[in-house]
């Protein structure tokens, strides 16, 4: 099986371009043909792909989640001005700057040209196109109405997209603080500590216990320097590693719904995501199971990923969807269960959501506007605490000596 980069052209006259997998030039010329189009000219990538740049400048880069929210925005302002999809989706390859993109796109005209629906194609790609971006398109689709679907999902991943980047930017600020007062007492245990040791073991002084503890610590680092760095390496690897388990991850989501000040932003961020991805879905014409299922894969907490698929069960069990969401306002608050109760009530369900979802947004912006302000007189008591220990442990032998001397 080789890899082909040909250029083709329509009955029309149009030329475009494609990449395309076949075991041979003759297999090409069928697969052409099939999307109704015949060779212009073809190159085949040998050997040397493996060792070009442009292999692994596709190999190493990534899809950012910007840039899958600019494909759904052109393709869809694209194809609501008119543009085949086919062509459009050949517009948006020869624009975009990513290499990794650019092929993957190249490679959904490609299947797009033969015949296949535009949800199928991207069903190949799972780990770039989420199950949300998939049934919004497939709904589209179906219904005629792909243009508005795509729109849909544009302004849908945007919201997300600018939730996360205000939370990202508040924990910016924090873990600044954090990782250098962590850095700068290393370099103190290191450096400074172990000649204030040898000052006390000439004087003979005798050390209180906080003292002790931290010569040891300081001896441990400037013995074993490359053995702490390799052990806290090891530390936040497996860590991490913990996280990605199914236990793991009940755990860091149990914690992260307990801390101060940030358990009631998970529980809104939540609340906004699951009231968005839910008026997306029912609007576009997705049936309600569906939505719950697909909601649930978007909202990552465990925890709140539960009262979705209990919802999901009581809805098929003939339910209201709001009943789980009001039984559970130690999760999402109790304005969730009631507005979806009202919108039920009314018929106006996707306004409701639409609402809420607007609310919560809103609230994240405000919260995490605060956060470095709410934040920074703790950091402060923290460091002061910290820097205030480490002080009294190393100045009490200190002044010990000097009364003696005098």
């Amino acid at each position: 099986m080789a890899r082909f980069t040909y250029i083709a052209e329509k009955n029309n006259g149009e030329e475009y371009k494609g990449v395309a997998d076949a075991q041979d030039r003759f297999e090409l010329y069928k697969i052409v043909r099939a999307e109704g189009g015949h060779i212009v000219s073809v190159a085949e990538e040998h050997g040397s792909r493996f060792w070009g740049l442009s292999h692994w400048n596709a190999k190493l880069s990534s899809i950012s989640e910007y840039e899958q929210i600019l494909f759904a925005r052109n393709l869809g302002a694209m194809l609501t001005a008119g543009l085949p999809l086919a062509r459009a989706l050949s517009v948006i390859e020869r624009q975009t700057s990513n290499p990794k993109m650019s092929a993957l796109v190249s490679e959904i005209a490609s299947d797009v040209r033969r015949g296949d629906p535009l949800h199928a194609v991207l069903m190949k790609h799972p780990d770039t196109f989420s199950r949300l971006f998939i049934a919004m398109v497939r709904v589209g689709e179906e219904g005629g109405s792909l243009p508005a679907s795509l729109s849909v999902t544009s302004d849908q991943m945007e919201r997300m997209y600018e939730l996360k980047k205000k939370i990202r930017g508040a924990l910016i600020y924090p873990s600044i603080v954090v990782c250098s007062m962590i850095g700068i007492g290393v370099l103190m245990m290191i450096k400074v500590v172990p000649t204030l040791t040898q000052t006390f073991t000439e004087m003979k002084v005798e050390l209180p216990i906080s003292t002790q503890v931290v010569i040891a610590i300081s001896d441990f680092l400037v013995q074993y320097t490359f053995v702490s760095f390799f052990a806290l390496i090891g530390i936040v690897a497996s860590v991490y590693a913990a996280v990605r388990t199914q236990r793991g991850r009940r755990v860091s989501d149990f914690l992260f719904l307990h801390t101060p000040l940030i358990g009631n932003l998970v529980r809104e961020v939540n609340a906004a995501r699951t009231a968005r991805t839910l008026a997306s879905l029912i609007s576009s014409g997705v049936d309600v199971l569906t939505a719950l299922d697909i909601t649930g894969e978007v909202v990552q907490n465990a925890y709140f990923q539960d009262v979705i698929r209990a919802a999901a069960r009581a809805v098929r069990a003939g339910e209201p969807l709001s009943a789980s969401f009001t039984s559970r306002t130690d999760l999402y608050p109790a304005f969730v269960g009631e507005m979806m109760a009202v919108g039920e009530e009314t018929g106006q369900t996707k306004d409701m959501l639409d609402r809420l979802a607007l609310f919560y947004e809103e609230e994240v912006d405000r919260k995490t506007k605060d956060m470095s302000t709410v934040i920074e007189p703790f950091l402060m008591i923290f460091i002061g605490v910290v820097v205030g220990l480490f002080a009294v442990s190393m100045i009490t032998p200190i002044y010990s000596l000097s009364q003696s001397i005098g």
